[in-house]
């Protein structure tokens, strides 16, 4: 089957993707895709999606006061990015070596994604640049992630402060930092250090920008879910829903829940600020949670706790594809990335945003 659809002014020929009646695959100019964020956090441009109209408008972030309601409520992710990339070099050769911060599974033993040329065995030891920091082989996990002790020991979070670089994704200039990576690849609420990347909806939030919802009436709460590599990962079957999801940790406080109930008593809307954030309510539903979700959402889905969501514009063949356009509908949602591909919104983490209500 073959599909035509306009792209800047041309007609495109694509054979139609796999996946049935799923969204999740799309052709991107590579221009496109953003190398750096906009100049001002709430001036990325945001592309409206009325699911009662099946109608997009054209705003930016900063207009969202005037978009939402009084008395509606913004949920957001708090977690913040930890700086997880380190780079370093073999003792035994001297070559090359750089790795990725996941997790600490155990006290005092740190699991990475690493990549160097040759084989390290057992006990070999990677030198941290800047030292005096080595990480030192211990096993390999199922997943083929290294197990290393940190030497000399140390809390994770100010290890890696000292050490850790900006765990910027690979497509965002090869994926080394600029000068100004380490404050905008974060949200300006992070306040729950535990992730390996951002929650990237929150990026485009500023003060003065909570400033002007809560002068409209628009309240917010903050849940935290740490972002993992399995947020990311690529869906590679041809029936998505076939798809193993990893989980990630999360937390919705008593607080939360009870804004987000009294919320949707009154009559208000909830609107999730991400997937994450939309991943970690829908698991909790409307009661506190605290724990590993591995919650995956594709349509046919019954969102039980969002009626709004504000997302970017996500990467192919992935899970937060899925989750948008099981929100919004899948007709509607490649409606919305074939406009925003004609329109030239600046695409994934450091790109524009949109707001399904």
């Amino acid at each position: 089957m073959v599909e035509e659809f306009q792209v800047a002014g041309a007609v495109v020929e694509r054979t139609a993707r796999e996946g049935g009646p799923y969204f999740f695959d799309y052709d991107l100019p590579q221009h496109l895709i953003a190398q750096a964020p906009a100049a001002q956090r709430d001036a990325a441009r945001l592309l409206v999606v009325r699911r009662a109209t099946h109608t997009l408008e054209h705003r930016t972030v900063a207009d969202l006061p005037d978009l939402l309601s009084p008395g509606d409520l913004l949920v957001l992710n708090d977690t913040k990015v930890l700086p997880a990339r380190l780079v370093g070099t073999r003792e035994a050769t001297g070559g090359k070596w750089e790795g990725l911060f996941l997790g600490e599974p155990e006290p005092g033993v740190w699991e990475l994604m690493a990549k160097t040329r040759g084989y390290v065995r057992r006990g070999e030891a990677i030198a941290i640049d800047p030292g005096p920091l080595k990480l030192i082989l211990k096993d390999r996990s199922k997943d083929k992630h290294w197990l290393v002790v940190p030497v000399p020991a140390g809390p994770v979070e100010e290890t890696l402060a000292k050490h850790g670089r900006v765990p910027l994704p690979p497509y965002i200039r090869h994926g080394v930092e600029g000068t100004d990576d380490a404050e905008r690849y974060q949200t300006v609420y992070a306040t729950s250090p535990g992730s390996v990347a951002a929650p990237t909806a929150g990026l485009h939030f500023t003060p003065e920008l909570f400033n002007a919802l809560e002068a409209n009436g628009i309240d917010t709460a903050r849940v935290t879910l740490h972002v993992g590599l399995g947020t990311f990962a690529p869906v590679k079957e041809t029936d998505p829903t076939k798809h193993l999801i990893h989980s990630e940790w999360c937390e919705v406080s008593a607080a939360t829940t009870e804004r987000i109930v009294e919320t949707k008593r009154r009559g208000g809307r909830v609107i999730a600020v991400g997937t994450t954030t939309t991943r970690t309510v829908e698991t909790a539903g409307l009661a506190p949670y605290r724990g590993e979700s591995n919650l995956f959402i594709h349509s046919p889905f019954e969102f039980r706790v969002i009626d709004g969501l504000m997302t970017n514009f996500h990467l192919p063949r992935t899970t937060l594809l899925l989750l948008a356009q099981a929100f919004s509908g899948s007709g509607l949602l490649k409606k919305a990335y074939a406009e925003a591909i004609v329109q030239e919104y600046r695409f994934f983490s450091y790109g524009d945003a949109m707001l399904i209500l």
